[in-house]
């Protein structure tokens, strides 16, 4: 009889932790509904017709102050921007040719290894926001971790099917006074 009175005492904690985490992801998740809701209110609103779509890159460069360019991903390197009606969006810049590491185990890479592997690509998510001629955007988490929670302001045209703005401080050149230069075209389905 004690063992089945303990056995029943297990499975009433097991079932009453589980109530109570049932309950605490409710509320976590109207906590997050609420906070998306009041961003989709201010933020989302404002997203450009001609910005939502997908987007895949052409260039992504440096420009320094005496007009010299740095092809930060090397010749045609390759990505995406995907920015829903909401405002959503993840993007994703990669090298085209990237050096793999040795060991087939990416907790296992050299430092060369890791390096080139943070070197050679780009990626965040986040929300956009803007109107005909800029683009504001909150990073909500990106690959650079110092971008992580930053907003900003970028200027942009769109010509034809390619969109083009501008990075005031880039992740890399800053220092020496660069600002990037990236360029998408849009993809028609």
């Amino acid at each position: 009889m004690k063992n089945v009175t303990s056995v029943v005492f297990a499975i009433c904690m097991v079932l009453g932790a589980g109530s109570v985490l049932a309950q605490s992801n409710e509320m976590g998740k109207d906590m997050k509904q609420d906070m998306k809701h009041d961003m989709s209110a201010s933020d989302h609103a404002m997203v450009p017709k001609e910005l939502i779509g997908a987007w895949t890159l052409v260039r992504c460069d440096n420009v320094y102050p005496d007009g010299h360019r740095v092809a930060l991903y090397g010749p045609n390197p390759e990505g995406m921007w995907l920015i829903d009606a909401q405002g959503d969006y993840m993007m994703q810049i990669v090298r085209a040719k990237r050096m793999p590491f040795a060991v087939n185990d990416k907790s296992k890479g050299t430092a060369d290894e890791y390096r080139a592997a943070s070197m050679d690509s780009n990626a965040h998510y986040g929300h956009i926001s803007g109107d005909a001629s800029v683009i504001r955007s909150q990073i909500v988490h990106a690959s650079f971790p110092n971008w992580d929670g930053k907003m900003g302001n970028s200027g942009y045209t769109i010509v034809g099917d390619e969109l083009t703005y501008r990075v005031a401080k880039p992740s890399s050149g800053a220092a020496e006074g660069a600002h990037g230069e990236v360029v998408w075209r849009r993809v028609h389905s």
